[in-house]
């Protein structure tokens, strides 16, 4: 059986199970935002000792011969429970739990939780690229003012967030990739406030998209520069009809794509590049969880498939 830990509404996790429904695979979908309405049980005796029993069925750790790890949900605590002590324990205690749980299906995960949080690391992504030949463009993780004027001397710049580009509140915002304008000594105290990426500006033919599962690479490019809105940051602006192409890369490049996601211990991830005005291409981040359902929705790669072919390897 196959297990997908992820939450109700994502929707690229639904693209997984119609192609398991397709293939006839049993899987086990653990919206783990509903586990506080489960009875959950770890064991003491082996990695194997655990059940979950959930919707009138029952899952136990010998049942599961794959995972996918897919954008879990936070468990909801029971709104009953009013005294915010109470429900930062509950929380804490169930997120506790899912981590054990997590750390017993190790070498079963198509990516482990484990190596996606440690791929997360974008200077250390940074470093690996470079040491596989990939371009990066100068780039600084800082929140030193002089540091950030040194590449804006030199190049246009951008700014990026180190790792949360989720603004969370009363107004929640994305942060999006941004170009910095002339820095002086105004912009200071705010900068020093959190590091932030700042990076040299590459004059974009396209923005590269590059989903790598196992050793299939998937490769679509993103015609960014024909909406105003979008030159430098393609999400901004949320354009419906954005031009996707899918595209073969250089074989040199393809075969770096694949190495950079086993070098981060992964078996899928989703890169981004930036074709230049040259048709040369540069490397910006890779996501080891990221979106991929809207790329197969726009042009018909079969990214579901590749990844159910993956999970399969895991225990064949």
């Amino acid at each position: 059986m196959i297990l997908l830990v992820t939450n109700q509404r994502d929707l690229t996790t639904d693209y997984i199970v119609l192609e398991l429904q397709r293939r006839r695979l049993e899987y086990f979908r653990l919206n783990t935002e509903l586990l506080p309405e489960s009875r959950i049980t770890l064991g003491a005796l082996s990695s194997e000792d655990w059940s979950i029993s959930f919707g009138g069925k029952c899952l136990t750790g010998h049942d599961v011969e794959a995972a996918y790890f897919r954008r879990p949900g936070k468990p909801l605590v029971a709104e009953s429970i009013e005294d915010q002590g109470s429900r930062n324990y509950i929380e804490s205690e169930w997120n506790a739990l899912l981590k054990s749980l997590y750390m017993r299906l190790e070498g079963r995960w198509l990516n482990s939780p484990t190596k996606i949080v440690l791929a997360e690391d974008k200077p250390r992504q940074l470093l690996i690229a470079a040491d596989l030949g990939f371009d990066i463009p100068q780039s600084a993780v800082t929140n030193d003012l002089t540091v950030a004027q040194r590449i804006a001397a030199h190049h246009t710049a951008i700014g990026k967030p180190l790792r949360q580009a989720l603004l969370e509140g009363d107004q929640e915002r994305v942060i999006f990739t941004t170009r910095l304008p002339t820095l002086t000594a105004v912009d200071e105290k705010a900068l020093a406030m959190a590091p932030i990426i700042v990076q040299q500006e590459i004059q974009k033919q396209t923005d590269v998209r590059v989903t790598v599962v196992g050793q299939k690479v998937f490769a679509v490019a993103i015609h960014s520069q024909e909406q105003q809105e979008t030159k430098v940051d393609w999400r901004s602006g949320a354009q419906p009809d954005l031009k996707h192409e899918v595209i073969s890369l250089p074989g040199q490049l393809e075969e770096r794509c694949i190495r950079l996601v086993e070098l981060l211990g992964l078996n899928y991830g989703a890169i981004d590049l930036i074709q230049d005005l040259d048709n040369h291409y540069w490397f910006l981040e890779i996501n080891p969880n990221g979106q991929w359902a809207w790329i197969e929705n726009r042009t018909g790669l079969p990214i579901a498939s590749a990844i159910v072919d993956g999970l399969q390897g895991v225990y064949q």
